[in-house]
């Protein structure tokens, strides 16, 4: 067994502060008046944070990247009979996957929505003068209905999956998270994590964060 950097920084921090972020917009919503305020900046940073986490799924590192983890249904099948080496899932399972391109297009259709709702209280979405009457009630009653629970049931699963690896498989899959770092038998290959991607992950992120900000401000004009 050994230590290998599975999870570079940024994939880290972007996790941490997704959760972060989802957390104080669920909060904002319920409380709502001038709360809703914290809930329209959450959700634009959730968007920044989730184009950020599209791009570095692609260029970022080893584990981090889709095509480490996105694959097929005899993939799934092969780790469902067991028959999958610890070295080709260092990073998500599988099944972890699922996990995960769910809970990313879900968010993406929380934000997109929100973009274009509008309570017929106090509360609108900055694009909403962009789509009809009618888009925007059904956004809306999206947004706050079936999009709302569904996050809820995603959110309860993956919680539920962490403490059924660490309770039955013996997998902690929360410490490699804060720390990075995993302890593994074989050869496995760890991913980049070095201070030059760092800066080219933040650079992506500000990139991300502008076009949000370029985004939300069409409502202005």
């Amino acid at each position: 067994m050994k230590s290998v950097r599975i999870w570079d920084l940024p994939t880290r921090l972007f996790h941490w502060a997704l959760v972060l972020c989802v957390t104080i917009s669920v909060a904002s919503a319920k409380l709502g008046g001038n709360a809703m305020e914290w809930h329209m900046r959450c959700g634009y940073t959730v968007l920044a944070l989730l184009a950020f986490r599209i791009v570095w799924g692609l260029v970022g590192g080893r584990w981090s990247r889709f095509s480490s983890f996105v694959r097929g249904p005899a993939t799934l099948s092969r780790y469902l009979r067991g028959d999958m080496q610890t070295g080709e899932h260092a990073g998500h399972n599988p099944l972890g996957a699922l996990s995960v391109l769910g809970m990313l297009l879900w968010l993406l259709a929380q934000v997109a929505t929100g973009l274009v709702a509008d309570d017929e209280i106090a509360t609108t979405g900055p694009l909403v003068r962009y789509v009809s009457g009618k888009l925007s009630s059904l956004a809306t009653g999206w947004h706050a209905g079936p999009g709302q629970w569904g996050l809820y049931a995603l959110i309860a699963l993956h919680i539920g999956a962490i403490f059924f690896y660490a309770i039955r498989k013996g997998d902690n899959l929360v410490t490699p998270m804060f720390s990075g770092d995993k302890r593994l038998a074989g050869d496995v290959q760890a991913t980049r994590d070095s201070w030059a991607t760092r800066l080219f992950a933040l650079t992506l992120l500000g990139a991300c964060a502008a076009a949000v900000y370029l985004l939300v401000g069409l409502g202005d004009g």
